[in-house]
């Protein structure tokens, strides 16, 4: 039984001009993508336009770079801190922009899809309450290594730093998380379980900002 292609090796097929291989690799990564820049933005719609701009800029740039490992993902996630920071630096007219496309366009969801939404942003932003006194540095390898569950290696590649800061920046956000939230004396209620979302589906649970076995 033959094993499957490799991401470099569909990224390869994807240069010459072979788009079913690039969809491949969408397939395999857009939802750990996507439950990325949801952990990040605790909006789902957000995190779907974000997702869609990360895969944009991948094929776009598919002929002039190769993932360095067997998987793309640490790369794509890469490109995905790349547009979360973007939207840091313009925060409020991002935010406004997106509010006004959806006045325009959104479709209504089933009620109990709306409130399950909701109810997952708003869980989501009690976490990121605590998350955003973090350091930008910090945030981002934390939602790399712990919830993505990227190794030190990827989440390197991801960063374009050396796997040392990795460690050490993980560790400092660790460190400080662990204070942040004991001193909140259990104010903010963590969201529990793992997440498996795929854009356009429910998801079933959040992952908190812990380390996992």
């Amino acid at each position: 039984m033959d094993s499957l292609p490799t991401d470099v090796e569909l990224w390869a097929r994807a240069v010459d001009g072979n788009a079913e291989a690039f969809g491949v690799i969408f397939d395999r990564h857009a939802r750990a993508v996507y439950n990325h820049c949801f952990r990040r933005t605790a909006d789902w719609s957000e995190a779907e336009d974000i997702t869609s701009v990360v895969f944009l800029e991948a094929w776009r740039r598919h002929r002039e770079l190769r993932p360095e490992r067997d998987s793309a993902l640490p790369w794509l996630l890469g490109v995905a801190n790349n547009v979360l920071r973007n939207r840091y630096r313009a925060k409020r007219n991002y935010r406004d922009a997106l509010d006004r496309m959806a006045a325009m366009s959104a479709e209504p969801d089933p009620a109990d899809d709306v409130a399950g939404r909701i109810d997952d942003e708003r869980r989501m932003r009690q976490v990121l309450a605590t998350v955003d006194r973090l350091s930008l540095p910090e945030q981002e390898v934390l939602s790399l290594c712990v919830w993505a569950g990227l190794s030190y290696e990827d989440a390197a590649i991801a960063l374009d730093v050396p796997v040392g800061t990795v460690r050490s920046r993980l560790s400092r956000a660790r460190a400080r998380l662990k204070r942040l939230m004991a001193s909140s004396s259990g104010n903010a209620r963590e969201p529990a379980g793992g997440m498996a979302h795929r854009p356009g589906e429910r998801h079933t649970a959040l992952r908190p900002p812990v380390e996992e076995s």
